[in-house]
């Protein structure tokens, strides 16, 4: 996906470029920078000392050092104080200028920190929705995968208000699943099927002799003989495999683009809308069968803004259904029935509960 959340290591990360949130003189500090520092090794301050420092709200670039990626993309954020000194103005401006840094460096993925949300004290969750809003305004310009790396739990938040809501939502609608294990359900079922010889039942129940007369000029027929699909069955011949495929519904592939075009939004639109891959679009196009994840029917639901049951329907298409047995099923039918359909936004959410992201 274009987008990604992921809790990891920034100085791991194989990625084109990764970004440092850095201080004004590029000569390292603590928190982020210290540790892409300490990782890349002297060369990367040894190149720093030749840039000459970065102001608030820019970025520069180096070479990596020793880090698994090709390039250092320093930006410089601001420091909190109370959101009245053009904090916000400052912060949009490191991710806007370092992602302009990489595009003319021909990155095509890139990896973030929360820049300023450490020892610059600026509020998380604010944050975490300028650096989601920016970098998706991107997204839709330009073609790039793009990391927003957590490194722990304590650096990540969405709004109290938001996390309390769906918390809510979640426990008025989650359903425990019954504890029976495997074995037993299989050994309960078998039992059932046991008790219950179809063929036999059919042709001694109140059915048979009830309708029997009604239908003597068809003929019951006899429990039917091996290889017997294709024979008569109260006088109807039954389908073959052939006829049943050839009468299949409408595939996921087919409504999809049936929905975009019925919205009036171009492919690109689209696919960027769900956050999704431009070459996985490509293959879901030119493939009517083409078999997806449910993450990626969700995100297509999400970019088309489908009410819920024509979601369900788009679901079921591809062999899924949502069910309140489910947490990310029903924070996912949180956002729809709240009429939020910004894909990154219910990210933001999926991840704070650790569940599943929207996107390939």
């Amino acid at each position: 996906m274009p987008l990604q959340i992921v809790r990891d290591d920034i100085t791991v990360m194989e990625v084109d470029a990764i970004v440092n949130a850095a201080n004004e003189s590029l000569l390292g500090g603590g928190g982020v920078d210290g540790c892409i520092h300490r990782a890349a090794g002297p060369a990367l301050l040894a190149e720093c000392k030749t840039l000459g420092g970065c102001k608030t709200g820019s970025a520069k670039i180096t070479g990596a050092g020793k880090l698994p990626c090709k390039y250092v993309i320093h930006a410089v954020g601001p420091c909190w104080m109370g959101g009245s000194h053009r904090e916000r103005e400052l912060l949009i401006s490191c991710y806007r200028t370092s992602l302009e840094l990489a595009r003319e460096h021909k990155c095509e993925s890139v990896a973030f920190p929360l820049i300023s949300s450490g020892i610059y004290g600026y509020p998380k969750d604010q944050a975490l929705k300028i650096a989601i809003d920016t970098i998706s305004e991107f997204l839709f310009e330009h073609e790039m995968t793009v990391y927003i790396v957590i490194f722990d739990r304590k650096a990540y938040e969405i709004s109290e208000k938001l996390f309390s809501d769906i918390a809510s939502y979640i426990d008025d609608h989650y359903v425990e699943e019954h504890t029976d294990n495997r074995a037993e359900r299989a050994r309960r079922f078998q039992a059932f099927e046991e008790s219950q010889p179809i063929w036999e039942s059919v042709e001694s129940s109140s059915f048979e002799k009830g309708f029997a007369a009604d239908f003597a000029p068809l003929a019951v027929s006899p429990k039917p003989k091996a290889g017997g699909l294709k024979q008569k069955v109260f006088g109807i011949k039954q389908k073959s495999l052939d006829d049943a495929i050839r009468q299949m519904d409408e595939s996921f592939s087919e409504m999809l683009l049936r929905k975009i075009d019925e919205s009036g939004m171009t492919d690109a639109e689209c696919y960027k809308k769900a956050n999704i891959d431009r070459k996985l679009f490509s293959k879901i196009r030119s493939d009517r069968l083409y078999k997806p994840s449910k993450t990626t029917v969700i995100a297509f639901a999400i970019a088309l803004e489908l009410s819920l049951a024509e979601t369900e329907d788009m679901l079921k298409k591809a062999g899924f259904a949502l069910s309140h047995s489910n947490k990310f099923d029903i924070i996912i039918e949180y956002f729809i029935e709240q009429g939020n359909y910004n894909v990154f936004e219910i990210n933001e959410a999926l991840f704070a509960f650790d569940q599943s992201l929207l996107g390939a």
